[in-house]
């Protein structure tokens, strides 16, 4: 699970604090820290942060049911 973010995100904290809680491992990229990470986001179509791959499944922002739902179906892959 990779989980672009920047460090002022509101929802980005929400995402990080609801992973954690769960103890869900997840790799984080900062886009306001690394140019690199922004161009990675770019190349996906994404426009803004959270953005969060679960498996093929990309998720814009962040939804407690969006992404239980998306993590369902990478598990059951």
């Amino acid at each position: 699970m990779l989980l672009y973010s920047s460090q002022g995100c509101a929802h980005c904290r929400q995402a990080k604090a609801f992973l954690d809680a769960r103890g869900i491992a997840y790799s984080e990229l900062d886009v306001g820290r690394s140019a690199k990470a922004r161009k990675a986001l770019e190349r996906l179509g994404a426009r803004a942060v959270p953005t969060i791959l679960v498996g093929d499944q990309r998720l814009d922002g962040f939804s407690e049911r969006a992404f239980l739902a998306a993590y369902k179906r990478q598990s059951d892959s």
